[in-house]
């Protein structure tokens, strides 16, 4: 199945999207530049080709263009092919894409939807939020740490970006605990 790909400028710089005949495989946030990008979202997605997107992913492009100017948009009717994906991956990314726009949930929390007991279930959910191949689409940034902390994030700019990520849906935080919107 052949993969193809497309990098596109946003206001936080260029952002990537990869797809097949099955839907999106791949989201990739803005590197130094668009070369940079290209290149980490050609190897994610395994990719060789660049492509012209099909109309649903031609609208998905301008959507996660509107997304990061700041306005609300929801991608939880976007056609994800997650083949290849191990069975507990799925399962979590399908409960996370249940976490709306504006709302955060923890590890943990997760961790217990899932039915996941113990002092490791937590670090398996963020193990694998770490493998997310389609972050935005599958919002890995919603998701915190204990106590409300902001916790890791593995696309380039870790912290900092998923920071930004939160705010453009007005969770903001101060002294290290998240401020929800009309908080």
């Amino acid at each position: 199945m052949t993969i193809h790909h497309r990098v596109f400028e946003t206001a936080i710089g260029p952002c990537g999207v990869a797809w097949s005949e099955r839907g999106l495989t791949a989201v990739q946030l803005p590197e130094k530049d668009a070369a940079a990008t290209e290149r980490r979202l050609a190897a994610k997605a395994n990719s060789a080709v660049a492509g012209n997107p099909p109309p649903s992913v031609a609208a998905l492009i301008e959507d996660i263009r509107r997304y990061v100017a700041g306005e609300h948009v929801d991608f939880s009717a976007v056609v994800v092919d997650l083949a290849g994906v191990e069975p507990f991956r799925r399962s979590l990314y399908d409960v996370l894409r249940g976490i709306g726009f504006g709302s955060t949930t923890t590890y943990g929390a997760l961790a217990q939807r899932l039915g996941l007991e113990g002092p490791e279930a937590a670090r398996d959910v963020g193990a694998a939020m770490g493998k997310n191949p389609v972050p935005i689409v599958i919002p890995c940034h919603r998701v915190l740490a204990v106590g409300g902390k902001l916790g890791g994030f593995s696309a380039p700019g870790g912290g900092a970006t998923k920071q930004r990520l939160l705010a453009l849906e007005g969770v903001h935080f101060d002294g290290g605990a998240p401020r929800l919107p009309g908080f």
